[in-house]
């Protein structure tokens, strides 16, 4: 673990962070280890959301920031994102919530793991959900959220997707800042995914993989 790498993400030290991470590549530092490095570094990015220290503008910056990282290590990642595919996932952040950064780290690690993954954004209404699983065809749904008030909306894709006739198709997970277990009962999702690194467990669980 690079904790100089994680102050410089986390205090939104961009061009350091940039830096650090083209030197651990060029270092023969592994891509894995540098993304849990960005994993820990965002922890405390939305640790410092929900106190108030960092507003939107602040994830949004970091947001960015973790894009330009996994464009650098991606390379490094080996072959995983170029084998067959493990399966299909539909994944986005549900109608009234434009967080996306947690989102973006499931939706890379799944194409990393060898999912083939159709994201949807954030602020997603119910119904792109249900044509997005009518369409793709996934084995797996993924609700991101990172407000309380998504709770609500939650529960009302999964029920939406239930009247389409869809629920037995598909495991729907969910995830974010507030989310846990008392909330994937409450929106009758399958399973609640932690951290990316649950995610991908949870997805290869499902899929046999």
């Amino acid at each position: 673990m690079s904790q100089q790498l994680i102050d410089a993400i986390a205090d939104m030290r961009e061009g350091d962070a940039l830096a650090l991470v083209n030197e651990m590549v060029d270092g023969g530092v592994k891509a894995f280890a540098i993304l849990n490095d960005v994993k820990a570094a965002m922890d405390i990015i939305g640790q410092r959301y929900e106190v108030g220290e960092y507003f939107l503008p602040e994830l949004m910056l970091a947001g960015e920031m973790m894009n330009q990282i996994m464009a650098i290590v991606k390379p490094g990642l080996g072959e995983a994102a170029e084998e067959e595919s493990l399966g299909k996932v539909v994944i986005g952040t549900v109608k009234g919530d434009i967080h996306d950064i947690g989102k973006d780290i499931v939706t890379f690690m799944l194409k990393v793991s060898g999912f083939d993954v159709l994201d949807l954004g954030v602020d997603v209404p119910v119904q792109k959900f249900v044509d997005a699983i009518k369409e793709f065809q996934p084995q797996v749904v993924g609700l991101s959220g990172f407000l309380t008030l998504t709770f609500d909306q939650m529960k009302a894709t999964v029920e939406a997707i239930e009247k389409a006739g869809l629920r037995d198709q598909v495991k729907i997970m969910i995830g974010g800042g507030q989310m846990d277990d008392a909330v994937r009962d409450f929106v009758g999702a399958d399973a609640y995914g932690k951290d990316a690194m649950a995610a991908v467990k949870l997805a290869k669980g499902w899929v046999g993989g």
